[in-house]
């Protein structure tokens, strides 16, 4: 037999090896990666410690084997993408391990999980309480998602019937106290305002290590001297003030009127006005 061929077939025979002898193992030990990932990544490290080290005239052919790997996992991520049987086979159905606040321990044993390990996965998602938990699930990635109960989620402006802006990127616009002009340019600022804005939070464009703006046009910065302490903006706070104030100011002039008209204008502008209060609180009072 060609030295060629026996090393295809050899290859082709340690692929089946590694796949089942991996299967057994079982997902904890994949982590991050997919499966296949995991047997190839494992494999080319070797075959390429191989092809670095053997001195013999014939070292060339473990770049036939390495070949050979690659040509494999091409397959099966094709047939992976083909096939839902295939992919279930090859990297695992996902497997519930807790349902309705209730630990399934069957399943739990089948993916050879302690409970301690559980609890800790559960920690590391900020769920302290199995009560807590509607669904947990293990991915075929070694990964467990959760989803809580509706009661254990925290409040969002969503729940509240509150209207919030869009989240843009913070970006970085002083960096080791130099300015970052294209990040700057982005949030739709330039240089004069950065600096109005260090004045008015006490610093100087040299002592700033580093400075970010946020969605909402806010400049927080961070001194290479971290003793000092910088003034908080209170900008928004004020703007919110005054804003409840007027709407204060208008339900006191309706109660104080004698004039049809004019007490439906007040409470009309002041319904109108606790409407925009409702819209923006989160922005000026964050």
């Amino acid at each position: 037999m060609p030295q060629w061929l026996e090393i295809v077939l050899r290859t082709l025979c340690a692929v089946v090896v590694l796949f089942f002898m991996t299967k057994l193992l079982g997902k904890r030990q994949v982590s991050q990666l997919s499966f296949f990932e995991y047997l190839t990544g494992i494999t080319i490290g070797s075959l390429v410690a191989y092809i670095s080290l053997d001195l013999e005239a014939n070292w060339y052919l473990g770049l036939i084997a390495l070949g050979v790997w690659v040509a494999c996992s091409l397959l099966i991520e094709y047939i992976q993408l083909k096939n839902k049987k295939a992919r279930d086979f090859i990297d695992f159905k996902a497997t519930v391990l807790i349902k309705d606040g209730k630990i399934l321990e069957d399943n739990l044993k089948k993916e050879r999980l302690s409970s301690d390990e559980l609890m800790e996965q559960l920690r590391k998602k900020n769920v302290f309480q199995v009560a807590d938990v509607e669904f947990a699930i293990m991915e075929s990635s070694g990964e467990i998602n959760i989803l809580q109960t509706r009661e254990s989620l925290p409040l969002t402006p969503k729940d509240l019937g509150i209207q919030v802006a869009s989240e843009k990127v913070a970006q970085v616009v002083v960096m080791d106290g130099q300015v970052m002009d294209e990040p700057l340019r982005v949030m739709g600022f330039n240089q004069g305002w950065l600096m109005e804005e260090l004045d008015k939070q006490g610093a100087k464009l040299s002592d700033v290590y580093l400075a970010q703006v946020d969605t909402y046009g806010q400049l927080t910065i961070d001194l290479y001297d971290d003793q000092i302490q910088t003034p908080q903006n209170e900008e928004r706070k004020l703007l919110y003030a005054n804003l409840k104030k007027c709407q204060a100011d208008l339900e006191l002039f309706s109660l104080s009127t004698k004039s049809k008209k004019a007490k439906e204008m007040y409470e009309q502008s002041s319904k109108q006005i606790e409407k925009i209060l409702a819209t923006v609180k989160t922005i000026l009072t964050t």
